[in-house]
């Protein structure tokens, strides 16, 4: 795990948990849960994924990647690459504040919106030193024979982004940039009736992962 300091007071507009719950809050399974650093403020409601790497962050939540990939939608679990990877590439480029999203050690992705997703392995070098507009990060295991475009949408994600886990259960502020602190959360797991309007993310791909089920406006957690 890295070291850093999580608060576990976020100070913002007071959220209820009807807005969220038609269920009784207090019958739904939840587990509180950390969240990694550098996503900026996720919302109640929002999809969440766990850090499957080996080392690094492994066992803190991040946001949930969405299966769609056309640039428009909010994947905040997202680090878009700065300029395409290139082929057997080991280095790639991401603006600073999202590098703050990864810790060395940490298993990554890459993935676009025509390529089949690789996996990376481990970050083992992060430099925000040698440019000013972006970070380079540094994987063991060089990209394949195709290049991942930035028209192609290209990002890195955490190993584990495509796997949703629970549900944020109220809003937390996990910092950006090089402040970045992460956050204590509570996720849901199961045992609650949501409203379906109030989810973010949780697209046919994470209702599978969780075995829930749409009932019209509400969404049941098994």
């Amino acid at each position: 795990m890295a070291g850093r300091d999580t608060p576990s007071v976020i100070y913002g507009t007071q959220e209820d948990y009807k807005r969220l719950y038609y269920s009784d809050h207090m019958a739904s399974r939840r587990v509180p849960v950390t969240v990694m650093a550098g996503y900026g403020v996720l919302k109640m409601g929002l999809a969440m994924a766990l850090n499957g790497s080996a080392a690094g962050d492994d066992g803190k939540l991040m946001p949930y990647d969405p299966t769609a990939i056309t640039g428009a939608e909010y994947a905040p679990g997202r680090a878009y690459l700065v300029q395409s990877s290139g082929t057997t590439a080991t280095v790639l480029y991401v603006t600073m504040d999202d590098s703050y999203k990864f810790t060395v050690a940490d298993d990554v992705y890459i993935a676009d919106n025509t390529t089949t997703a690789e996996n990376l392995g481990a970050i083992t070098a992060i430099d925000r030193t040698t440019y000013t507009h972006m970070a380079a990060i540094t994987v063991t295991t060089a990209t394949g024979s195709d290049s991942f475009t930035t028209a192609r949408f290209a990002y890195i994600a955490v190993e584990g982004y495509a796997t949703c886990v629970g549900i944020l259960e109220k809003s937390v502020d996990t910092g950006t940039g090089v402040n970045a602190k992460g956050a204590n959360a509570m996720l849901i797991r199961g045992n609650a009736v949501l409203y379906t309007g109030m989810l973010t993310n949780f697209d046919a791909a994470a209702i599978a992962d969780l075995s829930a089920r749409s009932w019209g406006q509400f969404t049941e957690l098994l």
